[in-house]
């Protein structure tokens, strides 16, 4: 069973991120204080695919990969969101992830 809580949380801190910026499944695990559970925070967003106004599209791994994206509808639907962002993704890899990277705010209880 999942714990809703930490999911909430990480959709709390996903909603934040700016369009045309995306963020790491690690780094909004250590925004919610939980630094290794970069896993979880994966499971909650292919969890949050349904719910519409979580920009799952915009987590990616730390190294700029699309791991998420074949959790997305279409083959490519995940690349093409970024890419409609400005985004630039070669290979399933953000180019110039450095220049996109959000750090989220640290999550007070």
């Amino acid at each position: 069973m999942a714990d809703n809580n930490f999911f909430e949380k990480v959709y709390v801190i996903a909603r934040q991120i700016p369009f045309g910026r995306v963020t790491s499944y690690g780094a909004i695990a250590k925004a919610i204080g939980a630094a290794r559970s970069a896993r979880m925070v994966g499971y909650a967003m292919n969890a949050s695919h349904n719910m519409g106004d979580v920009p799952a599209h915009r987590v990616v791994n730390r190294k700029g990969l699309l791991t998420g994206k074949f959790h997305f509808d279409g083959t490519n639907l995940m690349q093409q969101l970024l890419e409609n962002e400005e985004i630039v993704v070669i290979d399933n890899q953000i180019i110039d992830f450095e220049k996109y990277f959000w750090e989220p705010p640290i999550m007070n209880e």
